[in-house]
């Protein structure tokens, strides 16, 4: 059987009204990585999310004091014909690692993207060199690594190509990538789920 596009599966979802449902499963995960995020940065602040869904982080972003532009990227044309209709914001429609952005940003919150590449240590690199301002933070989180044994089945559940890395190595790919005060934290603990592998680094002037 050929391997779905990850964003063929969201679109599906999207059509179902799944993502409301990604949205509440998330959002205590997504809270305390913001949580841990925007008090770093300087006021006002960018922000850019990837995987963007259908909005709800965006939107939630543009209620912050000092944050003055928020940007949404996703690869599911339904998910992003949903955060348009949802919301007022700068929504794209793109895959990556093709896609650039016009600007550099102060943040850059990704929540379940990185590891539907095929190679997401070089989307770090990416995110480092080319999307990030001097001192700018990247902070992702992933439900699906080596140590969240539960999420082992995913790829073949769902007939989708999965990157599967251990805290080890994702602390190392940002370093790797040139990432300072590089911290792999658990989030969104709760009953039955280890939690949310939270990543974040930050970019030296």
């Amino acid at each position: 059987m050929t391997t779905r596009e990850a964003t063929d599966v969201f679109s599906d979802w999207a059509l179902r009204n799944r993502d409301e449902g990604m949205e509440y499963g998330h959002a205590k995960s997504v809270n305390e990585m913001l949580g841990i995020a925007i008090p770093m940065l300087q006021k006002p602040f960018s922000v850019i999310d990837v995987g963007c869904g259908n909005g709800w982080v965006c939107r939630q972003l543009e209620t912050y004091e000092g944050c003055n532009t928020v940007v949404g990227i996703d690869g599911s044309v339904e998910m992003i014909t949903k955060a348009k209709q949802k919301g007022s914001g700068e929504f794209h429609l793109a895959k990556l690692p093709g896609w650039k952005p016009l600007q550099r940003f102060d943040l850059i919150h990704s929540m379940e993207f990185l590891y539907y590449l095929k190679s997401p240590l070089d989307m770090l690199r990416i995110f480092f060199t080319d999307w990030l301002n001097d001192e700018g933070i990247l902070i992702a989180g992933v439900d699906h690594y080596l140590e969240n044994t539960a999420s082992h089945d995913w790829p073949e559940s769902l007939n989708v190509q999965m990157t599967t890395l251990s805290e080890a190595e994702w602390r190392q790919g940002m370093i790797d990538a040139g990432f300072i005060d590089v911290k792999v934290r658990k989030v969104g603990l709760k009953p039955g789920f280890m939690g949310t592998l939270a990543i974040s680094g930050k970019k030296s002037k």
